[in-house]
């Protein structure tokens, strides 16, 4: 049986859908496993910020869409890249265990006033912001080798990235730091792979789902896709397998609204609540 994997072709995209591609022969040693790279709105779209071009689902829709028309068979996705909205005729399948869902700072091991950062995340601008006010937030995309020598050849400070994926690419050593989550909330799914099936069809990679990654990661999408509804701003979420922690931040920093609790909707609704209360 062939199964095919759709998935960006990045080399961090292609190391995780190697790493389904893996499990998949793993369960079942006769599967013959293709991997189809592709390419999406937002590799094709490199220097405008996620903002303008759909900051959720950029690096997915492609993707998806090839799944729907029956190109592909199973969609392999970075979990925070996927957008909160349910496509009915898809859903996913699998979590892969989740890795270190935790933002890294690289070229420094410490923030401090005054240091050029580069990131392109709403959500890390508004959080690192919060924490040094005086920090320089410069825009900065690409893929993670590519960034790293963007910081160099720009003279930055440090970038932030995403530390599961430095991680999967044997590139660990470039982390100066793995800022805790009090201070850096990661975005919804962070560290996690998702392999997005038709719905149906989830019997196909269902032996891969990790259940405790899957509890966490659908609470996160859950609580954001309630707040996305009616709200703009810098949002993030994270279950440490406890609790569930969410935000909802002014992009400049200026302010952050942060709740934990155990209802996704009802922390969502909460949040909502107290950020029109301080807009008021």
């Amino acid at each position: 049986m062939l199964i095919r994997l759709g998935s960006r072709g990045s080399r961090l995209a292609l190391t995780q859908a190697g790493l389904a591609a893996e499990a998949l022969r793993a369960a079942d040693p006769d599967a013959d496993v293709a991997i189809v790279p592709m390419t999406t709105a937002g590799d094709r779209d490199r220097s405008r910020p996620f903002g303008e071009i759909g900051e959720r689902g950029v690096f997915v829709k492609e993707i998806e869409e090839a799944l729907l028309a029956g190109r592909v068979d199973v969609a392999v996705h970075s979990a925070k890249d996927m957008t909160s909205t349910v496509v009915d005729e898809l859903a996913v399948g699998a979590y892969l265990p989740r890795e270190d869902p935790r933002d890294a700072l690289c070229g420094a091991d410490f923030l401090q006033s005054g240091m050029r950062i580069g990131t392109a995340s709403a959500r890390r601008r508004a959080q690192l912001l919060a924490i040094e006010p005086e920090l320089s937030i410069e825009p900065l995309r690409g893929n993670i080798e590519t960034r790293l020598r963007k910081m160099a050849e720009r003279g930055l400070d440090a970038i932030v990235l995403a530390a599961a994926g430095l991680d999967r690419l044997g590139l660990g050593a470039e982390i100066g730091i793995r800022l805790p989550r009090a201070d850096l909330l990661p975005e919804a799914g962070q560290g996690a792979v998702a392999l997005q099936v038709r719905a149906g069809e989830e019997e196909l990679v269902a032996a891969l789902d990790d259940r405790e990654t899957r509890r966490c990661v659908e609470a996160e999408r859950s609580c954001v896709a309630r707040i996305g509804a009616g709200c703009l701003a810098p949002v993030a979420a994270h279950h440490d397998g406890r609790t569930l922690t969410a935000l909802i931040a002014d992009e400049d920093g200026r302010w952050i609204e942060r709740r934990s609790g155990e209802d996704p909707a009802a922390l969502a609704d909460e949040l909502l609540a107290a950020t029109a209360a301080l807009r008021a």
